[in-house]
């Protein structure tokens, strides 16, 4: 194996060189940077708020809530309430039921759940009892996205 591919693959992909062969350590080190920050733990956290009643508001709030846990708190957010309505319907019970189900076996892959706002639904209240079985991280956060101690 040649010096080039030596420090290539034994850097975790990132060449020590430049493009012409010549080392280039403010370019490895900043690209070094970007490799352990993509390496850092993100948890991936259920995001639980309304979603009866008033779908159109409802829905524009739970997007809110995902991209504070993505942008604000370095967070992998799921929702299912923004994704299972797209092919189940909230106004069929059966399909309602179907839809808590699965949305409680997305929540056993996640690390913590987040619950936004003051109202717990019916389903929210499920959705934290399960969590609480499972011994899961649960944090509490009011409508405007601030701790609840």
């Amino acid at each position: 194996m040649n010096e080039k591919k030596r420090c290539k693959y034994g850097t975790g992909g990132v060449d020590k060189k430049n493009s012409e062969g010549y080392p280039d350590p403010t370019a490895y080190e900043a690209l070094s940077n970007i490799k352990k920050a993509e390496k850092v733990f993100k948890p991936i956290v259920y995001i639980c708020s309304p979603y009866a009643g008033d779908v159109e508001s409802n829905t524009e709030k739970a997007k809110l809530y995902s991209q504070f846990a993505v942008f604000e708190r370095n967070a992998i957010a799921f929702a299912p309430h923004l994704l299972l309505p797209l092919y189940l319907s909230d106004d069929d019970p059966e399909e309602r039921e179907l839809g808590l189900f699965m949305a409680l076996v997305f929540l056993g892959k996640c690390n913590e759940l987040w619950v936004f706002g003051e109202i717990i639904t019916n389903g929210m209240q499920r959705e934290i009892n399960k969590a609480k079985r499972r011994h899961m991280s649960i944090r509490y956060f009011t409508e405007d996205m601030e701790d609840i101690e």
